[in-house]
Order: C-alpha cells, then structure tokens, then sequence
C-alpha cells in the first residue's frame, strides 16, 4: 500500500492536511489507530464530558506523579478516534492572540508571524455570529470549518460579562478579532446542534474525493532509508505491514504520540535512545522536550436562585436533554454551555493578556462530577503563559507502551504568583454587582482561605490540566540544536519527514489550541504541495494603550 504523502494521525492538524492535499489532487493515506466518531456521545456537545472519559475514543494517557501538584497523577485526554482531539473535547474556538504568534517568529519559526496566519484562519473558518456581533473583516467565510455561539440565554452567562464590565475590564464583541483583551461571548465549533469536528470539516469530505483513504492501524515506527523517510510501519488486525510514501511522512499525531514515534524511529536524544536499544537516525535533542500546558482552577460559586444547568442534572432531566437533542438538534444538548469568556491582563507592565477565562453555568467538573451542593456556577481559570517546561520520553521500545509523560507543573516560582493573583481577581468578578442576586457563597476554594499559603494548598490540590500539551517538537531554525523542526515543519538532520500537530510551537498561544492546530495543518498543506503561502494580513491588534501602568 503506497501514497504521495502519509499522515499519520486523523486528528485536527492531520484532517486539514488530508483535505487539502486530496482537493489538490494528491493521493494521501491517513493512518489513525481510533474508530469511528458516530453515536450521540461525540455528536452532542453538552454531552462533552463523557467521550475524553471513554477508552473507546481516549488514550488515557496519565502524568506521572506531579512533584509540585503533591504527587498527584494529572488525567491527560487525547482523542483516540477520527478527528482526534477535536471529537472529545469542549469545542471552544480560539485562535491565539497576534503576539503569539510574532513570538514565535521572532523565536526562529520564520514565516509563522500573526500577518503570515491569519489568512489560514480566515481560509479555514465559516464563522457565524449568531447576532452577538462581531470583526467580520477578520474572520473567514466559506471554509470547511463552521464557527458558531451559543444562545447566551443564561442569566448567569450575561451576569459574567456585565460583572466583568462592572469591575473595570473592557468588553469585546470577538476575541477573535481585533481585540482578545476583554469579556465576551465564546466562538464554539458546533454546526446546527452538532460537534463540528475535524473529521466532520475536513476528512469526511477528503474522503469522498476518492483521493484520500483511512486506513485504521497502530503506527510502530517511521521507516528510514539512508537519512531519508520512506514510509510507515505499522501493526493491522495483529499483522505488521509498511505503507510506502512517494513523496513525504507526516507525523500528526499530538504533542504526546508525534515525539514518540519520531524516537521510536531513531530521531531523538541519542543517549536515551541508546538506553532503550534504539539505533541512531539524527540526534535531535529537543525532542520531547519543551512540553507546555495550560493548567486552571474551578472557582465556584453557590447560586441563591435555581438558574443553573444543575436543574438538568439527574435522571429525568439528562433523558428530557437527550431526547430533545436527538429529535431536533436543540435544548441544552445543542451547545457545550461554554458561552461567555474573558481574556484579562494578570497586571500593569503584561502587554497582552495572559490570563483565560471560561464561564460555566453550573459548577460541575470535566469528569461530569456535580458539586454537591446544588445550583452553582464556575469560572476556570488559569495563566496562559507558564515558565514551567517538562518532557515526553520512552517508557520502552515497545510502541504499545505508554509515553513516560513530566509536565513539571508549577515548578517555576513565577506560576504560584500566578495563579494567587488568578484567584483574587476571579473573586473581585464574583463580588460585582452583576452576580449580587445570584451569589450565596463561595464553594471552593472557600471563603476562609485567603492568605498566600492557604491559596497555595488548594492550587496544590486542585489545579487540573486544561488539555493543551504542545511543544515537544519545537519549530526553529535549522542552526538551532535544540529544533526539531525546520520553518517548514521539516524534521531537521532527515529528509522526507515532517510533524505538524500542536508539537510544533515554539510556546503556548493564548486559549484553547484546536483552532492553532487545524491552522498550522492548514499552513503545512501548502509547504506540502510547494504552494506559495496565502499573501500576509498586516491587520493590527488592539493593545490596551495603557498596559504599561494599569492592569485593566
């Protein structure tokens, strides 16, 4: 079995990648070890908590224990199913604010500034604003990928914003636009009540054109001949067999599974490879390394009124959800309920804002555990730019075993500061007249925790996982050692191989990464097909003038 190219990996970069090159009409094969996306736990977006907790569409991948965190073993979701990670997770949309990405070319990805990606997000999105207003000059029309809000006729979910008014902060009508800084209402990938995965914008219609094949199997190793890629090894129905490629490998396989195979193959750290018996290819030091994430906190709130979602939480009220859900795509069911956001400043002197906000009208964890005291909401929130950096290495040469996975939370100083300064702000919101008629007292941490060390206990034991690891294959230049990826995406000291998947960026963007993902595989296709990228946009952010001396 042979293509032009080979992905490996269906997940949100991988999916655009497949679309693009077989529009283009380029024979490509797409390897994904995970089943098929059908069934309602996947398809509905309020029922968001149930698939990342499934081994039929999760890896179930764990941490090891978090020396910082109290040993604790942090969850680590990635999809395991046609488009990975976009078909179990909360289907919020965010694109990363311009710095980041200038950061990113200024760090060594050359041709990966904001005015050289925001015309990949335009030509990716079909955005509708749902009559909440909008940037429509920044946002995209007619692409694969539909970009939607929710009805935001929660009290709860307009008391956020007013209460964000209230307390100082500007308020923005697209995070996505012109201006992130500020609160407003969330970009959501849902289309006419239904998840809108990368498989539904991206594979199914590759597929159809003939051009692309799934092939379901679990990738062993990247085949190499004298430097240089030549296809896959992978095991199907327990039998092991090579899918060639004529022209390049692609590894899209996540921040976690791309660094895996690239060492499975010989391309990693030699002296670890050496530990595990594994030939040398190219020693590239940085991969596995340089592994990043977004951690939060639920602060949640007791509600004094009955205007929660909690109403729905119990038998009847989950069947009266899902039974309007499946008779005509409306109801609670129909949205992930994530529908006001904020994007805020953690202090005078931070240019763009660092800290992310996702409002929930109930106070409920991502494992669908309510809290037990009734109606209540929460805000998540967590710094956007952590200094703490850890590793994805092998647990053994055998690809069935589990990555040995070290975030290294919260093992820089600066991230305990952090984190206090989100609590407090977090409570000054709660505290605005907005939310007045609705607050009854807080539930955690709890209003007899305030001085430092006592905040510092409860980050200790109940900062979670945002489920956003990037960076364990770095994109630089390709003098620098630590790289493992050319500006090109191309794996640097081989020829014939790239990874484009969210373990390409140099450093975290600001928000959730699917939206970052699908646009580096949208980028990457045209690297592929030796296109010229789409001509900048040197459209300009808005930056609060006085970020200098004030914090809102």
């Amino acid at each position: 079995m042979q293509a032009e190219f080979v992905i490996v990996g269906a997940g949100s970069a991988g999916c655009a990648m497949a679309y693009r090159l077989a529009m283009a009409g380029a024979k490509v094969i797409v390897i994904e070890h995970g089943g098929s996306d059908a069934g309602p736990l996947i398809q509905m977006p309020g029922a968001l908590s149930y698939p990342m907790n499934m081994k039929m569409y999760d890896w179930g991948y764990r941490t090891e224990p978090e020396p910082h965190l109290g040993g604790r073993r942090l969850a680590c979701p990635r999809g395991k199913v046609i488009g990975g990670s976009s078909s179990i997770n909360g289907m919020i949309y965010v694109r990363g604010h311009a710095r980041d990405f200038d950061h990113w070319r200024d760090q060594g990805a050359d041709g990966w500034g904001y005015a050289d990606v925001l015309p990949y997000y335009k030509r990716m999105e079909d955005w509708h604003d749902g009559g909440h207003g909008g940037d429509a000059g920044w946002r995209g029309q007619g692409g694969p990928l539909h970009v939607t809000r929710g009805k935001r006729d929660n009290p709860l979910v307009q008391a956020f914003v007013q209460a964000g008014a209230q307390a100082g902060y500007p308020v923005t009508g697209d995070y996505n636009g012109q201006q992130q800084e500020g609160f407003g209402p969330f970009d959501m990938t849902v289309w006419k009540g239904r998840r809108w995965s990368a498989a539904s914008a991206y594979l199914k219609p590759a597929l159809a054109t003939g051009n692309c094949t799934l092939v379901r199997a679990l990738a062993q190793r990247v085949v190499m001949d004298q430097g240089r890629a030549t296809g896959v090894e992978v095991l199907r129905n327990g039998t092991r067999q090579v899918i060639s490629a004529q022209r390049e490998v692609v590894l899209a396989a996540s921040s976690l599974n791309s660094p895996k195979l690239l060492m499975l193959s010989g391309i990693g750290p030699a002296a670890h490879l050496a530990q595990h018996g594994i030939d040398v290819v190219a020693d590239r030091p940085g991969v596995g390394q340089n592994l990043q994430d977004h951690l939060e906190l639920y602060i949640q709130m007791a509600a004094s009124q009955p205007v929660s979602l909690f109403k729905y939480w119990n038998l009847f009220g989950k069947a009266w959800v899902g039974l309007q859900w499946l008779l005509a795509k409306r109801g609670p069911g129909a949205s992930n309920q994530f529908e006001s956001a904020a994007f805020i400043r953690s202090q005078a002197g931070v240019d763009y804002p660092d800290i992310q906000y996702h409002f929930l009208p109930i106070a409920v964890r991502y494992d669908g555990q309510a809290a037990a005291e009734g109606h209540g909401f929460q805000a998540h929130v967590g710094p956007m730019r952590s200094h703490s950096r850890g590793a994805v290495s092998l647990r053994s040469a055998d690809p069935n075993a589990d990555p040995v996975i070290r975030f290294n939370y919260m093992s820089d100083p600066q991230d305990w500061e952090d984190f206090r300064r989100c609590i407090r702000l977090t409570r000054e919101i709660f505290a605005q007249p907005a939310f007045a008629p609705y607050v009854r007292h807080e539930i955690q941490p709890g209003a007899s925790l305030q001085s430092d060390e006592a905040l510092d206990g409860f980050i200790r034991d109940h900062a979670e996982s945002a489920y956003h690891p990037c960076g364990t294959c770095r994109m630089g230049r390709a003098d620098d050692p630590t790289a493992v990826v050319d500006p090109h995406a191309r794996v640097i000291g081989v020829q014939g191989l790239r990874v484009a998947d969210s373990s390409i960026f140099p450093r975290i963007t600001n928000g959730n990464l699917n939206a970052p993902s699908i646009m580096v595989g949208e980028k990457v296709s045209d690297l592929l097909l030796g296109r010229d990228p789409l001509a900048p946009d040197n459209a300009q952010p808005w930056i609060n003038p006085n970020w200098q001396v004030s914090q809102r």
